[in-house]
Formats: structure tokens, sequence, C-alpha cells
């Protein structure tokens, strides 16, 4: 039986290793010029280190229900990648992305509404300025003017989807009894199975330096061992609370070194945000402690019997 409340540990672990991914997963395009099918690709084969740690501590899950869930919460999550890299070529990321980030809020009536999953009015608030800070960080500084609505709001909308049911997915696998390791062995199998479909929407494999490659495949392992943690946190605490808060406060830390390294202040919006996801984040860890320490009633104990 999986300890309930270390879905905290795990939570904080996936926040350090996509906090410090994203503060580093430009440089490759940055630098080098580097696609980001390419950067699918390379994250792709990533996956499989942290896939072969987690199959040595854990048995691979052959039964159906393991694979139907593991490949749902693998393709929506690879699949969902290859939507980003088409809709960023049709319309303006400062508009998607903030889309895309309201992906928690999919999870979140998904777990309420088919896993009849329950918080308190207190967490309520947490996952609500959790979700808030999320589309606020994303919100871009400058102004960018107008766009014409096109394709690319569709692929948003079914990127945020796609995201949002993962987690859905993810959850799903642990309470049917799957295994971490086989969860994200079958999400690795995924990503691997759409590598075609990147190589040809970049129309083959590109010329660059291996400082390119390198790089990439340095920032990815971060990803990809950020993903292990998701599953993790996530066989662990309601999905309905690790998803907000997971992807409230990477962005945070993220902001936070790009400030160190880059010397980059983040926007009033986004400011507010980092304010609201770490009070909301406080509120849903909070709740969730509470209630682990209330202490459950308990039942009568049947008399003894007479002589």
């Amino acid at each position: 039986m999986r300890d309930q409340r270390n879905w905290i540990l795990y939570a904080g672990l996936l926040v350090l290793f996509w906090g410090v991914w994203g503060a580093f997963s430009s440089q490759p395009t940055e630098r080098y010029g580097y696609p980001n099918e390419m950067i699918y690709v390379i994250w792709a084969f990533t996956m499989l280190l942290p896939a072969a740690v987690a199959l040595r501590r854990e048995r691979f899950d052959r039964r159906p229900i393991a694979a139907v869930y593991g490949l749902a919460a693998g393709l929506t999550g690879a699949g969902g990648q290859l939507l980003l890299f088409q809709a960023l070529s049709n319309g303006p990321a400062y508009l998607i992305f903030p889309v895309v980030s309201l992906s928690p809020v999919i999870t979140v009536l998904m777990a309420v509404a088919l896993l009849r999953e329950r918080i308190g009015k207190l967490a309520v608030t947490g996952v609500v300025a959790a979700l808030i800070a999320i589309v606020l960080i994303s919100i871009p500084a400058g102004d960018h003017g107008s766009a014409d609505t096109g394709s690319w709001l569709l692929l948003s909308i079914l990127i945020c989807v796609a995201w949002g049911a993962q987690a859905f997915f993810m959850r799903k696998a642990a309470l049917a009894s799957v295994n971490d390791a086989t969860t994200f062995g079958w999400m690795t199998i995924s990503g691997l199975l759409l590598v075609p479909v990147a190589v040809l929407m970049m129309g083959g494999l590109p010329d660059a330096p291996w400082q390119a490659p390198a790089l990439t495949a340095g920032t990815q392992v971060l990803n990809a061992v950020g993903a292990l943690f998701l599953v993790m946190a996530l066989s662990r605490g309601k999905a309905s609370v690790v998803a907000p808060i997971t992807n409230a406060l990477a962005p945070v830390l993220t902001i936070v070194l790009s400030l160190v390294i880059y010397q980059t202040l983040p926007t009033i919006w986004g400011t507010i945000g980092i304010v609201l996801a770490l009070g909301g984040s406080t509120l849903m860890v909070y709740a969730d402690e509470k209630r682990e320490e209330t202490p459950q009633p308990r039942l009568p104990s049947a008399p003894l019997a007479g002589p």
C-alpha cells in the first residue's frame, strides 16, 4: 500500500526537475536553431533512462488494463506535444500557452466528475488560486498586438484537453493497481511510437553541431525524470490537487532561476501569479496535511460475551 502523503515529496521533486528544465529548455533552439521536433525526438529517447531505472525496482505489469491506461497517458502527453509544434507554426505563442496552461482545469473536472474525488473548501481555494496563477504566469511581457484566430486555437484547445486527460489517466492507472514503472514504461513506448511523426514534420534530420543534441539531451533528461515523478505523485495524491500544484510551482522555479541566471525580471502578471501559486499550493498542502491528521471516528467495540 502506497503512503498517500508521499505525493508531496514526489510533487516537490517534480517541481525541482521541471523548474530547472524550464529555465534551460530553450537553449538548444536559441543557441543552435535546433528544431522543436528534433527536441521531441531526443526527449522520447531520454525517457528510456528513468524507465529502465524504474523497471529495475518494479515488475512490468502485463495486464491489458495497464496497457490501456499507460498508452492513454503516453499518447495524450506525447500527442499533445506534437500538436503544440503545429500550433506554434500557425499561431502566436503568447496566446497559445495561456490556453494550454488551463490543462489542470480539465484534470480537476475529470477527477471530480469521474473519480468522485472530494476536496475541502480550503483546498478548493488553493486550486482556484493555482489555476489563476498558471494563466497569469503564461502571459508574456510586451504589446503583441492583435492576432487572427485560426487553426491554432482549435489545436491549443485539443492540447489543453489532451494534457489534462493525461494526468487523469495516470491517476486511473494507479487506482487500477498499476505500478508506477509500468505506467511510465508505456508512456515511454508511446513517445517513441510518435518519433517518426516528428521526423516527418520537420522533413528529415537536421544538420547541427554536436553541441545541439548534447545540450538537448542534458536538458530533456530533467524533463523525462520529472515526468516519472509526476506519475509517482499522481499515484499517491488526488489528481485534482497534484495537477494544479505542480503546474503552478514549476514555472515559479523557472522564473526564479531565469531571474538569477539571465537577469530577467517577471512581468507584473507573472509576479502576481507567483504569489498566487505559492499561496494556493500552501493551502492545498496544508489542507491535505490537516485531512491526514484528523482522527477517524472509532467504531464501538462489540460487547463481551457473558458467561
